[in-house]
Parts: structure tokens; sequence; C-alpha cells
């Protein structure tokens, strides 16, 4: 199956794109390219092959999660320009109306 450039207008819709007729001949060429590569995987022989989740033979590769004790209220606010109370006082940025 080939991709026209009737396919890449109708895409270019779809996406709500617009390309000039330079860029829909190279969209078409590389579209056809990528068939051209996905047919070529097509025809490898992969029986008897387990598909792949990950490339990895790694499970976990992060640390394990450790409770620690999180940071006082009192050493959050110590360089904090402006505090009220026990928060961080900052410029409003939000208007009402």
């Amino acid at each position: 199956m080939a991709v026209t450039k009737q396919d890449v207008d109708y895409i270019a819709v779809l996406a709500r794109l617009a390309f000039t007729d330079a860029e829909k001949e190279k969209l078409t060429d590389e579209m056809n390219s990528v068939l051209g590569y996905m047919e070529k995987l097509n025809s490898l022989d992969t029986t008897g092959i387990e598909p792949l989740s990950n490339m990895n033979d790694r499970t976990n590769v992060f640390r394990p999660d450790e409770i620690i004790p999180s940071i006082s209220n009192s050493d959050a606010l110590r360089n904090a320009p402006d505090k009220q109370d026990r928060f961080f006082k900052v410029p409003k940025v939000i208007e009402q109306k």
C-alpha cells in the first residue's frame, strides 16, 4: 500500500495542518519510506521469538521506597523572602472578576 498525495491531503485535513505542495511531496516520500521499512520488517521470520515489553532484562531500576522524615515547616520557611504564619507569601497572580 502506497501513500498518495491525496492521502497526505486527507491526513492534513484530519490533523488541521496546512502544507505547501513541496511539503506534501516530501511527506508522501517519507511516509512511503516508512511503509517500505515496515514491509521489510514484516518479511522477517519471527516464529519462536517471544514478544518484548521491554528491551532490558531489568525489572526495577528505581531505588527502594524508604520512609524518611520530611523537612520541618520552620526549616522550609527559613530562606523565604516573605511568609505569613506557616505559609509562603507570594504576590497575587489571579485576577478576581
